[in-house]
């Protein structure tokens, strides 16, 4: 998913359109990707408490945290645009936001802000 749904500068992919070294099911330079593809760290990886249920490739739904920003990023499949608002995938990003991280959910050009009660308002 994540070379589907991120925006990828150093090819100069944009967000939804399929990276153009995927084949046939993989990535056709895996050995010699990029270094910003080698640092993306898909928190569905690196969270074993996450569980099955919450696989992108099952939800629509990339999760990770942003080096830059810091923010909790929960991405859609551009196919799947509203995919963080499925009922496990909600309530594990309110759990975010009321752990203290500022979560953000990202379809397409719109951003939400997810806050600890619940609420969502959309983000600029």
């Amino acid at each position: 998913m994540c070379c589907r749904s991120l925006e990828i500068d150093y090819f100069n992919k944009p967000m939804g359109e399929l990276c153009k070294h995927w084949k046939d099911g993989g990535c056709s330079i895996y050995a010699e990707r990029p270094q910003v593809c080698r640092d993306f760290e898909c928190d569905w990886k690196l969270e074993r408490d996450l569980g099955p249920q919450l696989r992108p490739d099952k939800t629509g739904v990339i999760l990770f945290e942003d080096p830059d920003s810091d923010d909790y990023q929960a991405v859609c499949d551009p196919s799947r645009q509203m995919a963080w608002r499925q009922p496990m995938m909600f309530k594990h990003l309110v759990s975010l936001a009321k752990a203290g991280n500022t979560v953000i959910a990202k379809s397409g050009l719109r951003a939400w802000r997810i806050y600890p009660d619940g609420h969502t308002t959309e983000w600029s």
